[in-house]
């Protein structure tokens, strides 16, 4: 695809600005009400999922150009896909996710990339990661667990890491855990270690598209060598990468994929995982775009928009409408209600309209302070329900969520759904 492809759609906005806001329906009070948080923090509407549909008409029509301005704008977006779900349920053209990447793709191609942007990319290309760490170290966190290399047997799953998880050191334990639990629960799986790739999605949310084509086939060859059925990983921007990014540039996985929460769970209900230590803790859940929203399979489309009698404008043959409900926000939850103790509380903003964390799309590399002050905006909601702790399913969010706790100095825990599921468990 390319921002040219979306000329129709860009043409297709009607002003309505529901992109800025949760669904009507669902808004509790103003406190929580809004859906964007680049147009929440900088209040003009050219940071709003329609200011951006916007733009993209204004540049498609050589009416503007991208200038330093433009770019810092542009490049201000999680891409976390709350506009589109909002937007998708007044009208069904309109992109305004897809869109807002392309502006960023379009910025690239112009040499019009953020510093802090550029240090990723070639960190990335030099590594083989987005922290630009030494590869040889990717695989290190597994250590002394007798996992299977992939590179070496066959296997039924294969687990993917990912970048955070990989080279995080506070967050170690959680992957560690993880794969633990699967290997106890007789899970026949394996790591591909120092070898294993970045997914790419987070260079291609920042506008790079050939990075991350590079890794998807990669990641296909490596499927194919290993003989898996599944590929499972504790990640939410991978898995979103494997669920919707790859099909949208022709390489759909020929495996299923699924995020940890899903194997997990599937595993519990199969009675092979049993919670049974009593977790004395009030918890509210926060919903990660790239395991909720934007976890939904992709499906390529290559029709067109026709008018029905002069007035309704249908898709021919019938488009995927994607208003993020399909992705996964049971399986966490299901989980946390099984542990004995535990209180699940709701947020304003949940499963599809959930707010972002704060960490997507390039914005933490490149605006740390912009994305701090999502997570704090969360942080908030969380605290508004009387929850003693946030819980995630996304190494991103929790990395994002623990920084600004330390920067703020609040009394607030962060934790991944298997660390609390582990403190539930015998042994």
């Amino acid at each position: 695809m390319a921002l040219e492809d979306y000329e129709f759609e860009a043409k297709y906005c009607s002003r309505c600005s529901q992109c800025k806001w949760i669904p009507l329906n669902k808004i509790r009070g103003w406190r929580f009400a809004q859906s964007c948080p680049a147009i929440s923090r900088y209040n003009l509407h050219a940071y709003s999922g329609g200011g951006r549909v916007i733009t993209a008409n204004s540049l498609l029509q050589r009416r503007s150009e991208i200038t330093d301005e433009l770019r810092e704008i542009i490049f201000r977006c999680q891409l976390c896909g709350a506009c589109q779900v909002t937007c998708h349920l007044i009208g069904e053209i309109v992109e305004p996710l897809e869109i807002a990447r392309e502006l960023k793709i379009r910025a690239v191609e112009e040499g019009k990339i953020p510093l802090e942007i550029q240090f990723m990319v070639d960190g990335l290309k030099r590594e083989d990661n987005v922290f630009g760490e030494p590869k040889a170290k990717r695989g290190d966190w597994a250590k002394g667990l007798d996992l299977k290399d992939i590179n070496e047997e066959r296997v039924d799953v294969i687990f993917h890491a990912g970048c955070r998880f990989s080279y995080d050191g506070e967050l170690r334990g959680v992957i560690r855990d993880a794969a633990t639990l699967l290997k106890d629960a007789g899970v026949n799986l394996g790591i591909a270690g120092r070898e294993e790739g970045c997914c790419g999605g987070r260079v291609f949310d920042a506008g790079y598209r050939g990075e991350m084509e590079k890794y998807a086939d990669d990641m296909i060859r490596r499927i194919k060598a290993s003989g898996a059925s599944k590929l499972v990983t504790p990640c939410s921007d991978c898995y979103g990468t494997f669920k919707y990014l790859y099909p949208m540039i022709g390489h759909k996985l020929d495996v299923e994929v699924l995020h940890i929460t899903e194997l997990i769970d599937r595993l519990m209900s199969q009675g092979k995982i049993r919670p049974v230590k009593e977790v004395r803790m009030r918890v509210t859940y926060h919903d990660p775009c790239h395991l909720g929203r934007l976890g939904e399979t992709y499906e390529p489309w290559n029709g067109e928009w026709k008018k029905v009698l002069g007035q309704v404008t249908i898709s021919e043959p019938q488009k995927q409408i994607r208003r993020g409900a399909g992705g996964v926000y049971d399986p966490p939850r299901r989980i946390l209600k099984s542990i004995p103790g535990l209180e699940l509380v709701e947020m304003d903003r949940r499963r599809e309209w959930s707010w972002c964390c704060g960490a997507g799309g390039g914005v933490k590399e490149a605006y740390e302070d912009f994305a701090l002050w999502t997570a704090k905006e969360r942080i908030e909601e969380a605290r508004s329900t009387g929850a003693d702790a946030i819980v995630t399913a996304c190494p991103w969010c929790e990395r994002n969520f623990k920084d600004v706790i330390e920067k703020e100095g609040m009394d607030f825990m962060v934790y991944d759904v298997v660390e609390l599921l582990m403190q539930s468990l015998e042994g």
